[in-house]
């Protein structure tokens, strides 16, 4: 069976592709989105800008973000039984959550009053549609910090309601010893949870 030849490629989406033939060069172009949009992002139906891209310069974007960081790690720190750093993780979430979710404005410029423009407003809320990702990343922070500080108080709730059991059980010097301790804890699933296993 003979080969076919296959139909020529088409070089309509390399960027890096020779012109056609008859053809003259052009000057290079930034490529606008499939959508012929600026690139800002996809649109809707509506018209609307998507989703943004992340910018690392917006203080708004970077606070959602640490947020979101800051709470799963200190989350994370509460189930394995650090609770100072999942308290201090948690705190800074839930501080980084909610200023980025108030998305206080930006200062208007001594240009923009001088030519009476509005002020530029920054944040979530005037983002719009676009600030979907960034507000789910800081409700999703502020949800892991409120975890992360529940852990943390428990934890610290437990160690000073059974005081006299952890520092019997530092100061025993022997296994024995230990297992002596657990007298003093409570006859419950928390002193189940709490006593020394032999």
């Amino acid at each position: 069976m003979p080969d076919r030849r296959q139909p020529d490629s088409p070089t309509d989406d390399n960027p890096f592709a020779a012109p056609p033939e008859g053809r003259p060069d052009q000057p290079w172009q930034p490529r606008s989105g499939g959508d012929g949009g600026n690139g800002d992002g996809p649109k809707d139906s509506d018209g609307q800008r998507g989703p943004a891209r992340w910018d690392p310069t917006d203080p708004i974007q970077r606070r959602a973000r640490y947020a979101l960081l800051a709470g799963m790690w200190g989350f994370f720190f509460g189930i394995f039984e650090i609770p100072s750093v999942g308290l201090l993780l948690g705190a800074l979430a839930l501080y980084w959550g909610i200023t980025a979710l108030r998305g206080k404005p930006v200062p208007a410029t001594a240009t923009a009053i001088a030519t009476g423009a509005p002020a530029a407003t920054g944040g979530l809320d005037a983002m719009g549609a676009a600030a979907r990702p960034q507000r789910t990343a800081a409700v999703i922070g502020l949800v892991m910090a409120s975890l992360a500080i529940l852990l943390a108080m428990s934890s610290y709730a437990v160690q000073i309601a059974y005081k006299d059991f952890y520092v019997c059980r530092d100061d025993a010097l022997t296994q024995t010893a230990q297992l002596q301790c657990n007298t003093l804890l409570p006859d419950n699933l928390v002193g189940d949870v709490l006593k020394v296993r032999q």
